[in-house]
């Protein structure tokens, strides 16, 4: 098997994109999980009590939903499993939620077998130093073999549930429910009839609107305007989108394959995990955007004559220094190539 799951690239080995939220909601003086819901003896634990129990060091693979992965981190903490063991699980359990204190209050949920079979871990370190709170200290559920937001920042909650609670990121963003990385389960398409979509298309005017997973492969769409919209997974494939305009959309892991793109504006739009292989970008401006785990050309560009490149058109491009080293180590070589 691949390290790499499919459609993923590695970050430099010293890079932890920070993606998702970037802190946490107002913090308790003393730190608590409230681990409650279907147990024999729900109880609250501090950092304290969950560093006296048996400690657990795990070496696991981060793969994120954006399409990077960062491989080989250390984190320590106590398993799930030594901890349910601790207040006694009813015969009733089947889910396992996993709260954050953030500014929404997310969530992520799990089957409780999943979650055990996947040992599951509470973790306060990583790579020798405690978890810092940018990336969900003090303390973090790690779900190895899971799309990263599986691993909920800033844990205080643990629910066992009867029946399935989708969190946030499932239930409002279209995450797929059960993110494994080696099927590709990152997002679910939104509910849209081919009318429709039809309807907007002609309209060229989707901004704010929920369209996960929208196809749009090979259609003449210039001077669209997309502002603000959500359009995760969208496939733009070999589509016309000169001047189209995605200011501070989300098109996450979106499709711009061989797309003629000239003169587009992504001022402020979220790309990470983008693919603009062998795409037109002349004149695009991305100042603001958020460009981890995007794709400019195939990974391996490097080894590979030129007409095998599939590598996009960066001409009056206009990207920071600072986002270009957001990039994968490939992508960031290939555009400090072709950029001023």
């Amino acid at each position: 098997m691949s390290v790499l799951p499919p459609g993923q690239q590695l970050v430099a080995g010293e890079k932890w994109p920070l993606v998702g939220e970037h802190k946490s909601g107002p913090r308790p003086a003393i730190w608590q999980l409230d681990l409650k819901g279907m147990v024999e003896r729900p109880q609250f634990f501090t950092i304290a009590d969950l560093q006296a129990m048996p400690q657990t060091r795990q070496v696991i693979d981060i793969h994120c939903v954006t399409r990077w992965s960062k491989l080989g981190v250390q984190f320590v903490g106590v398993s799930l499993r030594d901890l349910l063991a601790q207040v006694g699980v009813l015969t009733t359990a089947r889910f396992a939620s996993f709260e954050s204190c953030s500014d929404r209050g997310h969530s992520s949920s799990l089957s409780l077998a999943t979650a055990l079979e996947l040992e599951t871990l509470l973790a306060w370190e990583v790579d020798g130093r405690p978890l810092s709170d940018l990336h969900g200290g003090p303390l973090r559920n790690i779900v190895p073999n899971r799309y990263f937001y599986k691993s909920v920042k800033w844990l205080c909650g643990l629910e066992l549930l009867a029946q399935d609670r989708l969190g946030y990121w499932e239930s409002d963003a279209g995450y797929h429910n059960l993110a494994d990385p080696w099927q590709e389960q990152r997002y679910l398409a939104a509910d849209i009839d081919k009318r429709t979509a039809k309807r907007l298309l002609e309209t060229r005017d989707l901004t704010e609107l929920d369209l996960r997973g929208f196809q749009a492969e090979g259609l003449e769409l210039e001077d669209l305007i997309a502002c603000r919209a959500k359009m995760r997974d969208a496939n733009f494939r070999h589509g016309k989108l000169c001047r189209a305009n995605f200011q501070q959309a989300n098109l996450s892991n979106a499709h711009f394959e061989h797309a003629d793109l000239r003169g587009a504006n992504f001022i402020e739009a979220d790309v990470e995990g983008a693919n603009f292989c062998n795409a037109n970008l002349q004149d695009c401006d991305f100042r603001g955007a958020s460009l981890f785990g995007a794709s400019f050309v195939v990974e391996n560009w490097q080894d590979l004559p030129k007409t095998e490149r599939q590598a996009a058109q960066l001409d009056g491009v206009r990207l920071t220094p600072e986002q270009i080293e957001s990039l994968a180590t490939n992508q960031a070589a290939f555009c400090r190539m072709r950029l001023p």
